[in-house]
């Protein structure tokens, strides 16, 4: 049984006139239709540009917004609409970690009482006393228990990202949604965060729908790698195939751009022309059509539903092509 199926997840946002306050637009429709599987232990690898729905994903998927339209299931269970001591329960068992690590910790609370909070939440007095959890959960992400009273502040954004690690792993969670986690840290401290994540991962058998823009991390830690463009979903299957054989038209373009040491002088660079649309006024048919180079007349009249071309291997086209990627 898989950890997690989302299917037909929409979240759209309402928007209002601004002559005519109490006038409803055309809501934005930051999700429509995402669908998608992970099972326990499994990293999903969540790629697209910024703005296609990414994030709004992640949080929906966790509840931390209510969906508009769609199911989600965890463990079999239907959460679609948990709320109230369901919804408290279920936080034993997804959490997140967020983008900014500076801006999702309390500046006016000490790091020890951060990283306590899942327990004084929950209502859960781990053995040894919560000041004995929190100061081993701060030595197992790298940082020195013995700075348990001092504040974010007085940490570099690495160690502040270690502490949002330290808090969602506080309860040994099944999953975590890491929202591009390591995209405001250095180079050199991105790779001490994927590593710290994976080797949480091989210890806790934990499952990770990890949101990120920059293709090359994806590809480290991913299991299968799903690409959203405008809150579709355009193409889903498994690292190594996306990676050396992407079919989309959008997938193929986005890893045109990934810097690869000694590419080939023959390597195509694929540019896209035009912006992302806006998702309040998405086009007709295909919503990639905008920008595609290979589109036709059908891509405007009509939606392209996702098609297994290969076992595993998930397109969102009516014109899909492999494309080898030198």
């Amino acid at each position: 049984m898989s950890l997690l199926q989302v299917t037909d997840l929409q979240k759209y946002f309402p928007t209002y006139s601004q002559k005519l306050l109490r006038k409803e637009g055309a809501p934005v429709k930051a999700v429509d239709g995402l669908s998608l599987k992970l099972d326990p232990g499994e990293t999903l690898g969540l790629v697209g540009e910024s703005g296609c729905g990414k994030s709004t994903a992640g949080r929906t998927i966790l509840r931390l917004l209510d969906p508009t339209g769609g199911k989600i299931e965890f463990e079999g269970k239907d959460i679609t609409h948990a709320k109230g001591d369901e919804l408290r329960r279920l936080r034993r068992d997804v959490q997140m970690v967020f983008q900014d690590p500076y801006g999702s910790l309390n500046p006016r609370h000490p790091v020890g009482a951060i990283i306590a909070a899942p327990f004084e939440i929950q209502g859960v007095t781990p053995a040894g006393g919560v000041k004995k959890a929190v100061q081993d959960l701060m030595a197992r992400v790298g940082l020195n228990p013995e700075h348990y009273n001092r504040y974010p502040h007085e940490f570099s954004g690495g160690q502040r990202q270690r502490i949002g690690v330290a808090r969602a792993i506080a309860l040994k969670p099944k999953l975590v949604v890491c929202d591009e986690p390591v995209s405001a840290l250095d180079v050199s401290i991105q790779a001490q965060v994927i590593n710290l994540l994976e080797d949480i991962q091989e210890e806790e058998n934990l499952a990770y729908v990890f949101i990120a823009h920059d293709l090359s991390v994806v590809r480290h830690i991913s299991d299968r790698v799903m690409v959203m463009y405008l809150g579709r979903t355009m193409e889903v299957t498994d690292r190594d195939t996306l990676y050396e054989r992407p079919m989309h038209p959008y997938t193929q373009a986005l890893l045109s751009a990934v810097p690869v040491p000694e590419p080939r002088r023959d390597r195509e660079r694929i540019l896209l022309t035009g912006d992302l649309p806006s998702p309040q006024n998405p086009p007709s048919g295909c919503v990639f059509r905008t920008r595609c180079p290979k589109a036709e007349e059908r891509c405007v009249v009509e939606i392209p539903l996702p098609i297994e071309i290969e076992p595993g291997h998930t397109v969102a086209c009516h014109f899909p092509a492999a494309r080898v990627v030198l």
